[in-house]
């Protein structure tokens, strides 16, 4: 891949981030002025949810073996 589209692959990945929060932001508004907090309740909690799932399946695995001997020797140590 060529730095041209390497750059603008970045820019539409920054745009497309930019719309979704937007998108968010004025979806949580609306809700907020219509009064729906149980709807709001609920999204925060599926939200909240599946940020935790990313966050336990996430392979954590290789990084442990980048740590170099001296971080493997102080642990093994301990």
């Amino acid at each position: 891949m060529n730095r041209k589209s390497a750059g603008a692959d970045r820019r539409r990945r920054r745009l497309m981030t930019f719309l979704w929060t937007a998108v968010l932001g004025i979806g949580t508004i609306v809700l907020i002025y219509k009064e729906m907090s149980a709807v709001l309740y609920i999204l925060a909690t599926v939200g909240v949810t599946a940020l935790l799932i990313v966050v336990a399946l996430a392979d954590l695995g290789p990084a442990d073996k980048s740590g170099s001997q001296a971080d493997r020797d102080a642990v093994a140590r301990v």
